[in-house]
């Protein structure tokens, strides 16, 4: 985010590329709002898209289990798989209570998903705030150099900066920014990538993209592919204005995937087969 524009946000939405993600996205989300089954069993649209989304950011930091299996399950205080996706739910249960939080104080936010993730910790644990000089973070998916930790948390200060200043950028460029951010920060011992796609999904509800939360952007990411999530992570981290474009258009078809799914589960309550 090198950008020194007055409202870099609004400049990156200005971008060429970007204006037709975002209208691709508001015209899918617009779509699924419209549907029948919205208008009379949207909590049960809000529902399954919250397990959807759960499971698929759980399948990206490495837990890929089955839909039925996260919806069986009661106990996750088993292996690393479990303890991933008992996180990832309890993250997307967690995410609608911080929308108020989150426009206020966003590092408070974040600091309370990390809680969240990682399942509580001791008084003086590394859980729940930012990493120290020399503490190791666990984050296998990304690979990319660990920012220092003064200038992560010079980044993450400017990060919360630029969400209490507001932006007229669109919401699923932010998203995409503040998402693509903390992946490159990974501001948390643990869990960042979990973190990271549950900020994700507060802009977008909050923002009144999806105020309803019925387009997981995490069944997307996971159903483009890990591979693909990374490869347009690295546009993120170039900077470049074509990466970065890259960055925001895959967000923009991870939330039009989400769409889809919740579509499909909208047809089939419609068909009284769900």
């Amino acid at each position: 985010m090198s950008t020194t524009a007055s409202d870099p946000l609004a400049t990156l939405g200005s971008l060429p590329g970007v204006a037709d993600a975002v209208d691709s996205v508001r015209k899918s989300v617009d779509r699924v709002y419209g549907h029948r089954v919205m208008r009379r069993r949207s909590h049960e649209i809000t529902g399954e898209a919250a397990l959807r989304g759960a499971r698929g950011s759980a399948a990206l930091s490495g837990a890929d289990w089955n839909l039925e299996e996260v919806r069986r399950r009661t106990d996750f205080s088993g292996d690393t798989e479990a303890r991933t996706v008992g996180a990832a739910l309890r993250l997307t249960s967690e995410a609608g209570q911080l929308l108020s939080i989150w426009r206020q104080s966003p590092l408070r936010v974040l600091a309370r998903l990390h809680l969240v993730a990682a399942g509580g910790a001791a008084p003086g644990d590394t859980v729940g705030r930012p990493r120290l000089a020399g503490e190791p973070v666990d984050e296998p998916l990304i690979e990319a150099p660990l920012p220092h930790a003064d200038e992560m948390t010079g980044r993450l200060e400017g990060l919360a900066g630029l969400v209490l200043a507001g932006s007229e950028a669109p919401a699923l460029v932010t998203a995409a920014i503040v998402h693509g951010e903390l992946l490159a920060l990974r501001p948390f011992g643990s869990c960042n990538g979990l973190v990271a796609r549950t900020a994700q999904r507060i802009v977008l509800i909050g923002s009144g993209l999806d105020p309803k939360s019925v387009c997981p952007a995490e069944v997307g990411h996971a159903e483009e592919g890990r591979a693909a999530y990374i490869a347009a992570f690295e546009g993120y981290l170039s900077g470049t204005p074509d990466g970065m474009v890259a960055w925001i258009a895959h967000c923009g078809r991870a939330v039009e995937l989400g769409v889809r799914e919740s579509t499909a589960v909208c047809e089939a309550l419609q068909r009284g087969a769900a």
